[in-house]
């Protein structure tokens, strides 16, 4: 282990531990009421660099609902099935406006503002459910995410997606919406069934930074060699992660971390420090926007530590 790498491993323990010791952490949510069965007190940390070496710390192999990061994952698969055409449907701008908000889809004629507002994550889920079963299209989310963390026992949790089934009268009110407008092609209850089973996707911090690896590298797995997506598609996806990542907090976020990042309402965020790391967080307690609370202060500390913000 060199000087560089003994020094991640120690600053990421360092964390883990003082994220530990604090009272601060948010509220589990709730609307989600499988969600709220969350031990609140849980917190832990991946980070895997370049070389792939991993520095990990607290329940960093406890697996957790994914939750809304799942929507990088969707937006990368769609991307690669019709390509820019993608952004007749949606546009790529921040909302401004909480993650279920139906006001601005009123106004902007039923084209949701970006791909990880709820609106445009499901969409998006549109397009790779468009000529297939529920249960293919799902099947080829799951298989991508199994492919990118070489894990086959990536799963769904079960419980969560019916949880969500049964409580998601907003998101089926936004796909209908959206469906009046054309935006949506295929049923609503299939795309709808595979959005709410995308989300509830269930990994552990170590998982999830193995999956966003090709983010960080310009499209592809520095282990493997292998190939994800181009590196100008990786930018621009990054890109949409920093400026949409974290809903009405993305702004809040960019300025306190400084990386692109994903959030979801499980209490984890998947970021990416271009050309250094990709890292995952977990910590069920969310803040007003329904971002991780303890998750972002301790990315805060992590790249003021290793000097990552993209800003210098």
């Amino acid at each position: 282990m060199n000087n560089a790498e003994r020094n991640l491993d120690l600053v990421v323990k360092e964390i883990a531990d003082e994220m530990r010791q604090r009272t601060d952490r948010g509220e589990v949510a709730t609307y989600i009421p499988e969600l709220a069965n969350v031990d609140a007190k849980a917190f832990g940390i991946a980070v895997i660099d370049a070389q792939g070496n991993v520095a990990a710390g607290g329940d960093s192999d406890t697996p957790f609902s994914i939750q809304s990061i799942s929507k990088v994952f969707t937006l990368t698969i769609a991307l690669g099935m019709i390509g820019d055409r993608l952004w007749r449907r949606v546009g790529r701008e921040p909302s401004g406006n909480p993650f279920n908000s139906i006001v601005q889809l009123e106004r902007e004629r039923g084209v949701p503002r970006n791909p990880f507002i709820n609106a445009g994550a499901i969409a998006v889920t549109d397009v790779i459910v468009s000529g297939h079963q529920p249960r293919e299209a799902l099947g080829d989310i799951l298989r991508f995410m199994q492919f990118l963390t070489n894990d086959p026992s990536i799963a769904i949790d079960e419980d969560v997606a019916a949880s969500e089934k049964r409580t998601g009268f907003l998101n089926t009110a936004l796909a209908n919406y959206m469906k009046s407008f054309g935006v949506i092609e295929s049923p609503v209850d299939y795309t709808l069934g595979v959005y709410f089973h995308h989300c509830a996707i269930a990994m552990s911090c170590r998982q999830l930074a193995m999956a966003g690896r090709y983010l960080a590298h310009g499209g592809r797995n520095p282990s493997t060699g292998l190939s994800v997506v181009s590196a100008e598609r990786a930018r621009r996806i990054n890109a949409l992660m920093l400026t949409c990542g974290h809903y009405d907090g993305s702004g809040e976020f960019a300025y306190r971390v400084g990386l692109p990042g994903k959030s979801g309402v499980g209490g984890g965020i998947l970021v990416v420090a271009p050309g250094k790391a990709s890292i995952a967080v977990w910590s069920p307690g969310l803040d007003k926007s329904g971002n991780s609370h303890l998750g972002r202060i301790a990315l805060e500390t992590l790249t003021k530590r290793m000097g990552w913000s993209i800003f210098g």
